[in-house]
């Protein structure tokens, strides 16, 4: 797969993949998307001091080096599974600027890339990260969640990624009264999300998108 980083209107990169015409952020800014969709609707609205995340597509690894460094400002302890089916090398993550724009975490982002598959991995005190290398259709945890990120290729290049069965199987893991945060605002995503059991909710997006979602693990 050729990837490419290109530069974002915040002036943080992302990937696009020419093949798929898709982008792995919004063009508007990545870090600015990041932070709205899976930091203020997702773990700024966690209130215990001890959160399992999961996180379906780790892409850049932009969502882990965000929640990370909310950890170390609010000392909450995060256990962070992340499934990713075609990860970056670590001479591509490199060439990505997260750390420079937030002015904190090269350190911690080159861990995050460096952090050996299949294992829980100790990033700081606070943070353990586990990837696992696997499409998500394959997708089962031993964990019980309290919050999903789920930031796969979007449904117009890949709508087996976000069908009925998948959704239930990541429901399946997850405590009542879980949320999952995603960008995608298509109606099928959210007709998806309602058979497998969720109730769905619209929020703002945003800039450059009227709407994300956001599910509620009854």
């Amino acid at each position: 797969m050729i990837r490419q980083v290109i530069l974002t209107e915040d002036g943080s990169h992302t990937i696009f993949v020419p093949e798929m015409g898709e982008h792995y952020h919004s063009i508007h800014g990545a870090i600015q998307e990041s932070r709205h969709i899976f930091i203020k609707n997702g773990y700024h609205l966690m209130q215990a001091d001890s959160i399992s995340i999961l996180e379906i597509g780790f892409g850049t690894g932009l969502n882990a080096l965000l929640t990370l460094l909310e950890s170390t400002t609010d000392n909450k302890t995060i256990n962070y599974e992340t499934w990713e089916a075609f990860p970056l090398s670590v001479e591509e993550s490199r060439q990505l600027n997260y750390p420079e724009i937030l002015k904190s975490g090269q350190d911690i982002f080159n861990e995050l890339h460096k952090a050996v598959w299949g294992i829980e991995v100790p990033i700081t005190s606070l943070f353990v990260l586990k990837k696992v290398w696997d499409d998500i259709r394959n997708f089962n945890s031993d964990r019980i969640f309290d919050l999903v990120y789920f930031d796969a290729f979007g449904p117009d290049y890949q709508s087996e990624l976000w069908d009925t069965a998948v959704f239930r199987k990541i429901g399946a893991c997850m405590k009542n009264n879980s949320r999952l945060v995603t960008y995608s605002a298509k109606g099928q995503v959210r007709r998806n999300l309602r058979e497998a059991g969720f109730i769905v909710e619209k929020a703002p997006g945003p800039p450059g998108k009227r709407e994300i979602t956001v599910a509620i693990k009854m």
